[in-house]
C-alpha cells in the first residue's frame, strides 16, 4: 500500500480550522482541505493537500491500493514539530488495516517541511518527495527558509553578518569630520543604525541579552546575593574611574603632558582602591550564595585575598612612576601582597585538607 502524506510542519491546518489531527481518508482529507481554504486561501498548505488528493486519486483509478493522510507539527520550532509529526505517522501506520507492506509518498510545500524527512524514514520506506509551490513564486520559500537557516547558525552568521555590518559602518564614520548635509546625515545615521544591527545579530548579542536578562530575573526571585554584589561592584567601578580621571588631570595639571605609561599609572592609582572594593564585593557575594547552596569549597575563599594582594602591588607599583612612593615602600608591598596570597592559599589548603580528611575518617565509624 502506498501512504500520500501530506505534511503541514507548522499546524496551519490545526490552529486556522480547529481540525483534530492526523486526518485519514480521502474525504476527511477533501474536508480538511476545503476548511483550511476556506480560512486562509493564501495559504500553500492548501496546495499540498489538495495535490495528495490528486496524486490518490490518480492512482486509486488504476486500482492502485492507497491512502492519504494529512499529518502535522507545531508552530514552536522544528524539533518539536518533527517529534508531534513523528508521532501522528505512528497513529497513521497504526489505523491501516492491511497485510500489505506500506510505504509513502511525501508532499510538502518547501524545503522547511522537508526537514521532517528522515523522522518519517525512520518509520516507513519512503517512495519519493513530491513539493508543491505556486508557479508565480517557484522557489520562494525554499530560498526564504534557506536564508533564514543562514542567519540561525551562528557560525555561518557571524561569517556573513560581521562583515556586512563593517562595511556599512564605513560610511558613516567617513562622514565625522565633515559637514554633515540632511541626505548624507540621514544616509549615515541609517547605514550606521543597520550595520550595528547586522553585528549585533552577527555576534549574538540579541540572545545572550536575553540569557542575561532571564539570570538576572531568576537570581533576584531565588535571593541570590551576587545580583546585588554586582550592582554594587558596578557602581564602585564607575567611581573607580571617575577617581582615576580625577588622579590623571592631577598629574597632567602638575606636570603637564605626560607620557603613556604615567597615564596608565594616575588612572590605576586613582582607581585601584574602588576597584578592589569591587572585586572584594563580588567575590563575598559569590561565596555567600555558593555557602547558602552547600557547594562552598575551602580555596574559594581565596578570592578576596588575591584581589587585595593585587591591588596592593599596583598601588605601590602606580605609587611609584607617579614619585608618590619610594622604593621602600614599593618593595615592601610587593612582599606584603606576595606573602598575602601564598599564606592564604596555604592556610585555605590545609583547612581544606584537614576537612576532608576529617570526612573521611569519620566515615567509617558512622557504618
Amino acid at each position: 500500500m502506498l501512504l500520500v502524506l501530506c505534511v503541514d510542519l507548522d499546524d496551519d491546518l490545526g490552529r486556522k480550522t480547529g481540525f483534530s489531527t492526523p486526518v485519514i481518508g480521502r474525504e476527511p482529507v477533501k474536508e480538511a482541505a476545503v476548511a483550511l481554504a476556506t480560512a486562509d486561501p493564501e495559504d500553500s498548505d492548501v496546495n499540498v493537500i489538495f495535490q495528495g488528493l490528486h496524486i490518490y486519486d490518480d492512482l486509486d483509478d488504476r486500482d492502485e491500493s492507497v491512502e492519504v493522510a494529512v499529518v502535522t507539527g507545531t508552530d514552536g520550532g522544528d524539533v518539536e514539530a518533527n517529534r508531534a509529526v513523528g508521532r501522528e505517522v505512528d497513529t497513521v501506520l497504526a489505523s491501516l488495516s492491511t497485510a500489505e507492506d506500506v510505504t509513502t509518498l511525501i508532499i510538502t510545500d518547501g524545503a522547511q517541511d522537508e526537514s521532517v524527512i528522515p523522522v518519517i524514514r525512520s518509520r516507513v520506506p519512503i517512495d519519493g518527495v513530491r513539493r508543491v509551490v505556486v508557479r508565480q513564486a517557484q522557489d520562494l520559500e525554499s530560498m526564504y527558509y534557506t536564508i533564514k537557516q543562514v542567519l540561525d547558525d551562528p557560525e555561518t552568521r557571524g561569517t556573513v553578518l560581521i562583515p556586512l555590518g563593517i562595511l556599512l559602518l564605513i560610511y558613516p564614520l567617513a562622514l565625522i569630520g565633515s559637514a554633515l548635509e540632511m541626505p548624507g546625515f540621514v544616509l549615515g545615521t541609517t547605514s550606521a543604525l543597520l550595520g550595528l544591527y547586522l553585528i549585533s545579530r552577527g555576534l549574538g548579542l540579541g540572545e545572550r541579552l536575553d540569557v542575561a536578562v532571564e539570570y538576572a530575573r531568576r537570581s533576584l526571585y531565588a535571593g541570590r546575593t551576587t545580583l546585588l554584589a554586582y550592582v554594587v561592584a558596578a557602581a564602585l567601578f564607575v567611581l573607580g574611574g571617575v577617581s582615576g580621571l580625577n588622579t590623571l588631570e592631577g598629574v597632567e595639571a602638575t606636570h603637564g603632558d605626560v607620557g603613556a605609561p604615567v597615564i596608565l599609572a594616575a588612572l590605576v592609582y586613582g582607581s585601584i582602591q574602588w576597584l578592589a572594593a569591587a572585586g572584594v564585593t563580588t567575590s563575598l557575594g559569590q561565596i555567600t550564595d555558593e555557602y547558602i547552596a552547600g557547594t562552598l569549597e575551602w580555596r574559594y575563599l581565596n578570592a578576596p585575598f588575591y584581589v587585595l594582594s593585587i591591588a596592593i602591588v599596583l598601588h605601590a607599583v602606580s605609587g611609584f612612576f607617579l614619585d608618590e612612593a619610594g622604593v621602600s615602600y614599593l618593595a615592601a608591598a610587593l612582599t606584603a601582597g606576595t606573602l598575602l596570597g601564598i599564606v592564604s592559599t596555604l592556610a585555605f589548603a590545609v583547612l581544606e585538607s584537614r576537612y576532608a580528611d576529617g570526612e573521611e575518617t569519620r566515615t567509617p565509624d558512622r557504618a
